[in-house]
């Protein structure tokens, strides 16, 4: 799911030691697989989010490999996957039973090409270094060091490899009274600058949701 103080859209379970701690309990928002399944999936909350416009709009090349960082219920794992025909995806969440759902949703419809990762609070854990995109939808808001989580991920792209971020303008959030997890298009840019990252695209799909693509 996420990786912050609180937590959405994946969930993210480091170890069963760390579960415990105060940290993780935050970052994990204190719910269970299953309660988070209900909120991913809920229809409501999928017909909002306009998976096949964002999947058309990255312009994945077949053999491409992603990363869905807090991939959740895998709403978006499993259209990238039937995309990247000789390709594959990356579904990290750092929680192991949401982990597990989507490598087991990706099976039931019959496609190889997604590798669950159990990911940490800092590091997506992913087991090469060879992705063309990071998909990062609703989740940057919900990580707590989000420089020492970047500057991570950047290190397993390729060279002319992209970061999408697809995040809510704070005023039009869910969470436009808790500035802890608010995230701004220019805070994203001064982030990414930071670790030699800048603007290369700008897509408006959304009313209330910047979408932007960062590459070196």
């Amino acid at each position: 799911m996420r990786f912050s103080k609180t937590v959405v859209s994946g969930v993210w379970l480091a170890a069963a030691v760390a579960a415990f701690s105060p940290a993780a309990s935050a970052q994990l928002a204190a719910r269970s697989t299953e309660e988070w399944l209900k909120t991913l999936d809920s229809a409501n909350r999928v017909a909002k989010l306009r998976i096949d416009d964002v999947v058309a709009a990255l312009k994945l090349k077949p053999d491409s490999v992603v990363a869905d960082i807090g991939a959740g219920s895998g709403v978006f794992t499993v259209p990238l996957a039937k995309v990247l025909t000789a390709g594959k995806v990356y579904a990290v969440d750092i929680e192991q039973g949401l982990v597990e759902h989507i490598t087991k949703k990706a099976g039931e419809a019959k496609l190889t090409n997604v590798a669950g990762v159990l990911g940490k609070f800092t590091d997506a854990n992913l087991p090469a270094k060879d992705v063309d995109l990071a998909l990062i939808f609703d989740v940057l808001h919900h990580i707590e060091n989000r420089t020492e989580y970047l500057k991570n991920l950047a290190a397993y792209l390729k060279k002319a490899g992209r970061i999408v971020v697809i995040d809510f303008h704070p005023e039009l959030g869910p969470h436009k009274n808790d500035p802890t997890l608010q995230v701004t298009k220019a805070q994203s840019q001064a982030w990414f600058a930071a670790i030699g990252f800048k603007p290369v695209a700008e897509h408006a799909l959304y009313t209330d949701k910047w979408f932007v693509e960062y590459a070196r």
